[in-house]
Parts: C-alpha cells; structure tokens; sequence
C-alpha cells in the first residue's frame, strides 16, 4: 500500500530515497470527488499485482499545503489535484492528472 507523508523532511527523504528506487506520489484533495475516484484507482491498482520495485505515498494536498508546493517546485511539476507523479534521481519520469489517473494507466507505466 501507500504511506502518507505530512512533512518536509518526510518529502526530502523520498526524494533522496529517488536515487535508489524509483517514488510514486499521489496528490490528493480531501474535497474533490475527482481525486476521490483517482485515489480509488490508485488504491485498485496497488491491491492488485503491482511494481514492487515502487515506493507508494500520497500527500493531502489541503491538510500539507507546504509538502505539495515542494514537491511541485522541487520535481519542476505544476501543481495539480489530483495529480500522480513517478520520479527517480530527484526528477520527474511521468506524471498525469485528473481523469487520466486510472488504474488502466498506471499499470501501463509502472508495470
């Protein structure tokens, strides 16, 4: 499954983490029947065969406002919610939003 980070010094430890494992992070809104349906599709995709070589998080992009503005300013990504984001060696590899956050969707990158 996927862990919840809610610090920067959690963010920072992934993204050092990146440059030995690829990281995937989920950002998510707490208040958008939108990210809802994309952290169903996630949370789908990790209860099924799923990349082992990953690490899983997400980040509530309202309730760790300063955790989700770091990510997007350190990995170059412009913000959005929801939004899904693949990174290795401190760099984005592929990120996605909204309604292109399925299931169907990650398999096809990770797997």
């Amino acid at each position: 499954m996927w862990k919840e980070i809610t610090t920067i010094d959690e963010w920072n430890q992934l993204l050092e983490n990146s440059s030995e494992k690829q990281q995937v992070v989920l950002k998510h809104s707490t208040r958008c029947p939108v990210s809802s349906s994309a952290l169903e599709e996630y949370d789908e995709y990790l209860s099924s065969e799923h990349n082992q070589n990953v690490d899983y998080f997400l980040v509530k992009v309202i309730e760790s406002r300063p955790v989700s503005n770091q990510i997007a300013e350190d990995l170059g990504v412009n913000h959005a919610s929801p939004q899904i984001i693949l990174f290795k060696d401190k760099k984005s590899v592929w990120n996605t939003s909204h309604w292109s956050i399925t299931k169907k969707h990650i398999t096809a990158v990770l797997d």
